[in-house]
């Protein structure tokens, strides 16, 4: 889970003081680097938590600060949502099988090869040798069997995602066959994600302030509320790191961030499109824009009155300028539905939902509230500070001026995790989703949406036991239109990153950071 950068006043004063000692210590060191993430989704906040792990000093000694907008509370990968997780550890820390660009790409990680029989249901991976964890113990087949067991077994995060999955064995040390039920075009997807990732079998760790993976990082220092540290990873069994240490630490805000871009303690940021005037001149650094997966989305809970009715969530929609929203923010891409065009089954939504006030006007006449409608959403306090702050104020206008009068809650986001994700007690919510092809939540009636359509359940089980990436975008691209049709929530904007990136620094993709920041390949000409 994340923290909430903006709201620090519950924290314990000592591990304030602790926090602030540490952040001492790092502006000393000689050289910075940071990425500004996107909000995500999921996530929760916690109580600060500190935790020196002290492992041995990393050559080089290159030191990199990636500055983030959420860290998670604890690091449990197995169990604790949040993106932040994905985005500081996997690839860096932790491994799977194969591995995945932000474009979705496979390519090999601790297999090195894998076969796929011609049905479609076993694929055969072959391991990489010398495999080792951080702690020293060998990596292997018996590792990956007991790491996705474990996690079927015990239905731990991501889960799911194996669904189709049959059975797990080894055929010796260095081989491993995984059988499915069905075919399944999104296995080798997954098992690059947390589904994926191979643990110790052997650890006895606490997953929740530590963490044992075969990266070529090891986690050296975990300060909830303030920084992740990595270190290179001496015996990374692999090609090693060129950078000796990675600071993840937390920026409050996008002016904070410009602030620390500019006074050279930062180089590699995320840039408010609307403030990039304020880095722009700067000549140590060129600007580049990137994709994302970010959906940032409206959500109704489809399960309670009044959002339950058609008429009503449609009528929400026709009453958003889309189109406002991305001039307001500064740039991005116009959403009418649940995948972004990066991903399998996109199709261009907007005649689904156009921008239509007197529409929306009629629709809720029809469904009775003629006379006007006062709704509620409940939304993390932190976007105040980013460069989406604006939305909230914008559609607030829109809806408006078609009858809908929209009160803010804007909470903690442990709050919004333990009211919203957790026990569905909203009316409407806004919340950035980042991870790329997330579709299977319009598919779990269970999921906070309280969407429960069983014909895009029906798709969605059709997609993901396909046999071609053809028939799987097919069957994706006909659900996702049900469900804007069904005006299951509102899109609000697909986001392009902007990132002010130091001349000297390279090998850090700008793409989708918010869901993931590989740092294995990053360099730094000093």
């Amino acid at each position: 889970m994340t923290t909430d950068p903006v709201s620090n006043s519950d924290h314990d004063p000592s591990l304030e003081q602790l926090g602030a000692a540490n952040a001492a210590k790092r502006r000393k060191r000689n050289l910075a680097v940071g990425i500004i993430a996107a909000v995500v989704v999921v996530g929760g906040a916690g109580a600060a938590t500190a935790i020196a792990l002290n492992q041995p000093a990393a050559a080089p000694t290159t030191e990199v600060t990636f500055a983030v907008a959420l860290l998670p509370d604890n690091l449990d990968i197995r169990t604790n949502s949040g993106a932040a997780l994905d985005q500081l550890l996997i690839d860096n820390v932790y491994e799977g099988l194969v591995s995945r660009d932000a474009s979705g790409n496979i390519s090999p990680s601790l297999a090195k090869e894998w076969d796929v029989s011609d049905d479609g249901k076993t694929y055969t991976f072959t391991l990489n040798s010398g495999t080792t964890f951080s702690n020293g113990d060998e990596l292997t087949s018996s590792d990956v069997v007991w790491s996705i067991d474990d996690l079927i077994d015990n239905d731990l995060q991501d889960a799911e995602a194996l669904a189709n999955v049959d059975e797990v064995a080894a055929g010796g040390d260095d081989t491993v066959v995984i059988t499915l039920s069905d075919p399944d075009p999104t296995l080798l997807y997954n098992l690059a994600g947390r589904a994926g990732l191979v643990l110790d079998e052997d650890a006895d760790n606490d997953l929740q302030t530590t963490a044992i993976g075969s990266g070529p990082f090891v986690l050296d220092e975990f300060t909830s509320g303030d920084a992740v540290v990595l270190s290179r990873n001496p015996d990374y069994w692999g090609e090693k790191a060129e950078i000796g240490t990675a600071v993840f630490q937390l920026f409050a805000d996008s002016n904070a961030v410009l602030n620390a871009l500019n006074e050279g303690t930062v180089q590699f940021g995320g840039v408010d499109k609307n403030l990039q005037s304020q880095i722009s001149g700067n000549d140590r650094f060129t600007l580049e824009e990137g994709f994302a997966s970010d959906k940032y989305t409206l959500a109704f809970n489809n399960a309670v009155a009044p959002t339950n009715d058609i008429r009503v969530r449609q009528a929400i929609r026709h009453a958003i300028d889309h189109d406002a929203i991305v001039e307001a923010v500064g740039g991005g891409k116009t959403l009418y539905g649940p995948i972004v065009d990066s991903d399998p089954g996109y199709e261009d939504l907007s005649d689904v939902a156009p921008y239509d006030p007197d529409e929306a006007k009629k629709l809720l006449a029809e469904a009775g509230y003629a006379d006007g409608l006062d709704l509620t959403v409940t939304i993390p306090s932190f976007y105040a500070g980013t460069g989406f702050g604006p939305i909230l104020d914008l559609i607030t206008s829109q809806l408006s001026e078609v009858g809908i009068t929209l009160t803010a809650n804007q909470v903690e986001f442990s709050a919004w995790l333990n009211d919203v994700h957790k026990n569905h007690d909203y009316q409407l919510s806004i919340v950035d989703h980042a991870e790329a092809r997330d579709f299977y939540n319009w598919a779990n009636p269970d999921y906070y949406f309280g969407y429960d359509n069983p014909e895009v359940q029906a798709l969605w089980k059709k997609a993901t036991t396909a046999t071609s990436e053809d028939d799987y975008a097919d069957a994706l691209k006909e659900a996702a239109r049900i469900v804007s049709e069904d005006a299951a929530a509102d899109w609000l904007i697909n986001p392009t990153t902007l990132v002010a990136v130091d001349t000297r620094l390279s090998g850090v993709s700008v793409d989708s950071t918010s869901s993931r920041l590989n740092i294995t390949e990053a360099t730094f000409a000093e």
